[in-house]
């Protein structure tokens, strides 16, 4: 399938659930959507939910299969991508009525695309003969967006059979998520993110559609999503050394997102930018040669042309003028707009009484948590299902959840068997060693604190997919947990597809009345903020490790804001981006930044 749409822009993954069926809502509409294939359960019971929707007879592939992570996966793809060509098909059979499928994939595309300047000059053309050739040239254009997959590299626990042997390495959870990937029938791409995990890289090696075929053409791509130059640099080349081509960059701000956040020791958003802008000659260069060597060290099929990569961006973008200046400035070839797209039931999987919360909410209500039992911090939202739940059994005094599908058992402080740090067992475990501890009745109440802060993603974050789909609960628990981006506070109404789209390329105003501050400087104060609370959350002295971190992650941030400063010089900057007070609020920035005294 040719994912070539003229759709500037993606929906990242969101959690496990919220964009599980997104490519089946806006495919047919050339926008490119990113769904996650690590929770096999959710993946089966919504192909369960799909079958039955489309009439199709539904045979489960049931827990007794030691491969039956893949196989679902797999499945579940293979139906989505079916769906998906047959949606493109219905539409390339409609009629250009006000209310067609057709007319909204061509309403939809950004102003200044072929496809979009040819739907107009159409609609102007009064000769009939010469329209209808028109016609037919514009439905050849339709092509569906990428059904593309994500894979968090560092969730990658073993697995054992029913009977409780330990299955073979390539069963772990990382590796076959990644083999359901590439057996399916799809033609997209497997989006890689939370860093390094060698051993999975190394499985890529294993399928063929990784490599270039005899026309020199890619079916399966890879996309890595990095924080910074160095881990794209570091990561494109240990697959190069494969033969196995990067075809995108995808950067995504390091605090000012939804999700697990990976922050940056300092490094801004803007500074990276500039780098990859600099570099990407250079990067490109190393990883083709890389590549081409081990291509033919492997003997098989060349490129027939050098292949090049993408460079995008996602993280905190809310405006038109935003997205159009970080296009422009960093001569990027698209944006991610992911958590506003919460507030679009037509794409994405959010129940009532969430996206009420969300849209009535408060500035404070999105935090950065300790709440990941992956030990990473964690975008949250205050005023949840999942919330009320974690509270109400600590008040219980049975702090720690139900612990089911063990996607994130990684602790082995207590146990043989890796445990989940947000389970019932290693909660009441923790707590009792904190209690014999020889520590100050507060570092003791700390310490319960934040073992208490950890929350059950696994459930949590598919819950509403199935909610809104009438499916059937895991083990009858339904609270919802939704990990949103902060810059999602400035969106304070539910949209259609359309609006929300048309809210990215300038034809809609879909934020509040409450002043928003630039991408960039929204991104600083969070990071200044970040480094602030890690410093005032310090119970003991500074080791110097610490400090000389802290020393950097303040000195990063500093020659970041001066980055900014100059920034402002540039004529274009603050005519395209309307930046009033940008200045300002950079000095102001910097005037917190040396007030933060480090030891």
């Amino acid at each position: 399938m040719n994912n070539q749409t003229e759709h500037s822009f993606h929906i990242p993954v969101m959690g496990l659930g919220f964009t599980i069926d997104t490519p089946l809502k806006v495919a047919k509409y050339g926008i490119s959507s990113v769904l996650s294939i690590m929770e096999d359960h959710l993946i089966e019971e919504m192909r369960r939910v799909y079958f039955e929707k489309y009439n199709l007879e539904y045979t489960p592939i049931v827990d007794l299969d030691r491969d039956r992570r893949s196989k679902r996966i797999t499945s579940y793809l293979n139906f989505v991508n079916d769906i998906v060509n047959q949606q493109i098909e219905q539409i390339r059979n409609q009629s250009f009525t006000e209310e067609s499928d057709l007319t909204k994939y061509f309403e939809l595309l950004p102003e200044n695309s072929y496809g979009k300047l040819r739907y107009i000059k159409m609609l102007q053309e009064s000769d009939r003969l010469e329209r209808e050739i028109m016609i037919l040239d514009l439905k050849s254009m339709v092509i569906a967006g990428s059904i593309d997959v994500n894979i968090m590299t560092k969730l990658d626990n073993q697995n054992f059979s029913k009977s409780g042997e330990r299955l073979p390495e390539e069963y772990s959870d990382a590796k076959t998520a990644l083999k359901g990937f590439a057996e399916s029938n799809l033609s997209s791409s497997v989006i890689l993110s939370a860093g390094m995990n060698p051993k999975l890289f190394s499985y890529f090696e294993s399928f063929a559609d990784f490599y270039p075929n005899e026309y020199g053409e890619l079916k399966k791509k890879v996309i890595l999503k990095v924080s910074d130059y160095r881990s794209a640099l570091i990561q494109g080349k240990i697959f190069a050394k494969k033969g196995i081509w990067i075809s995108e960059f995808r950067i995504e701000s390091g605090l000012n997102c939804g999700g697990h956040a990976f922050a940056t020791q300092g490094l801004l958003l803007g500074p990276i930018l500039e780098e990859f802008k600099e570099k990407k000659q250079e990067l490109h260069d190393e990883m083709f040669q890389l590549c081409e060597t081990a291509i033919l060290e492997k003997q098989i099929s060349p490129f027939i042309q050098k292949p090049s990569f993408k460079i995008t961006v996602q993280g905190g973008i809310g405006t038109s003028a935003e997205n159009s200046f970080l296009m422009n400035q960093y001569n990027l070839d698209g944006t991610g707009w992911g958590s506003p797209f919460l507030l679009v039931p037509e794409s994405t999987n959010v129940d009532d009484r969430t996206i009420n919360a969300l849209v009535n909410s408060k500035k404070e209500d999105f935090y950065l948590s300790n709440s990941s039992p992956l030990g990473v911090p964690f975008n949250n939202f205050r005023n949840t299902t999942s919330e009320d739940q974690r509270n109400e059994r600590i008040s219980k005094g049975k702090p720690g959840s139900p612990c089911y599908k063990k996607f994130l058992s990684n602790n082995t402080e207590f146990t043989e068997e890796p445990i989940c740090t947000a389970s019932r067992q290693y909660q009441k475990l923790k707590i009792e060693q904190i209690e014999r501890s020889e520590s100050t009745l507060v570092i003791k109440d700390f310490q319960k604190t934040k073992v208490m802060e950890k929350d059950c993603l696994c459930e949590g974050l598919g819950t509403t997919a199935i909610l809104q789909n009438n499916g059937k609960l895991s083990h009858k628990l339904e609270a919802v947990s939704i990990c949103p981006g902060p810059n999602l506070f400035f969106f304070k109404s539910t949209f259609s597809l359309s609006e929300m789209v048309d809210h990215i390329y300038g034809r809609f105003n879909a934020l509040n009345k409450v002043y928003r501050p630039h991408v960039f400087v929204n991104e600083a104060q969070l990071y200044v903020d970040y480094l602030k609370k890690e410093i005032e959350t310090q119970i003991e002295v500074l080791t110097q490790k610490q400090k000389n971190y802290f020393e950097q992650f303040k000195q990063n941030l500093e020659e970041g804001l001066n980055y900014y400063s100059k920034l402002m010089t540039l004529k274009e900057f603050g005519s395209k981006v309307g930046m009033t007070g940008f200045n300002d609020q950079i000095n102001q920035l910097k005037l917190s930044l040396h007030r933060i005294q480090i030891g």
